[in-house]
């Protein structure tokens, strides 16, 4: 059953109306939906089997049933990454959602090849916020993850301290062999646990970069291989997955 959001706190057998045009667009004429259909809504508060009322200029739905599902991880996770390509990204943003991740943070580092003018931001987070939700309502998330651009590392050192652990994947540590870090973390993580990934860009982290975040983040290898920019992140959120929702 299709899957959509709704930025709303719900109860039973309450009327709502869909109003984004993407949404009307993919009920009406992609899974051509019409009155007495079903659908799923995930509201703020719960999620929802619902019924098309109507399907004038918008979708007026009535909330039939609260559906006891849980498909988020019990831990939030934010995936820190220096900008990349485009197409490298947004993939990135696609499969991060499906595995998992809570939030998504692009930022400018030494190293990045990618520069986004303040002309742009707001482009790009339209279109990344897309992606994110078209692959949360695919995965059957129950949240829409939320994507930021910050300009620089250091406003994210500023807010670190809102995270249980900050974690820094850094070649060089694969490169000499650690091996326990990661491992340590993910099988000592608690519920509601906050944790903020960083990962450099194509050509990694500079030793400032890395120098900043000393005293405050573990540095962990993913692994013996090193990972291209757009697949790390990947195979962290996959080793957590794997650690939480079925090592249990």
């Amino acid at each position: 059953m299709q899957r959509y959001f709704l930025k709303e706190n719900a109860e039973c057998h309450q009327r709502f109306f869909i109003t984004q045009k993407e949404d009307i667009h993919h009920i009406k004429n992609v899974m051509r939906l019409s009155v007495n259909d079903e659908i799923i809504i995930n509201f703020l508060n719960g999620t929802y089997k619902s019924k098309i009322l109507s399907t004038d200029d918008s979708i007026e739905i009535m909330t039939m049933e609260l559906i006891n599902i849980h498909t988020e991880l019990p831990v939030e996770i934010t995936i820190c990454s220096g900008l990349i390509k485009s197409d490298k990204y947004e993939w990135l943003l696609q499969k991060g959602t499906e595995l998992g991740a809570t939030s998504f943070i692009a930022t400018h580092m030494d190293r990045s090849i990618v520069k986004l003018t303040e002309s742009k931001v707001n482009k790009k987070l339209d279109r990344w916020q897309k992606i994110v939700k078209e692959a949360a309502e695919q995965s059957y998330r129950q949240m829409i993850p939320e994507v930021k651009y910050i300009s620089n590392l250091n406003a994210i050192y500023d807010m670190i301290n809102k995270y249980d652990y900050v974690l820094i994947a850094y070649e060089e540590t694969a490169k000499n062999g650690e091996k326990s870090n990661f491992k340590k973390v993910i099988q000592n993580l608690d519920k509601d646990s906050h944790i903020l990934l960083i990962f450099g860009p194509e050509g990694g982290f500079s030793s400032e970069e890395i120098n900043l975040f000393s005293d405050k983040a573990i540095k962990i290898a993913l692994g013996p291989r090193i990972l291209r920019a757009e697949t790390a992140p990947l195979y962290a959120l996959s080793a957590i997955s794997y650690e939480i929702d079925l090592m249990g």
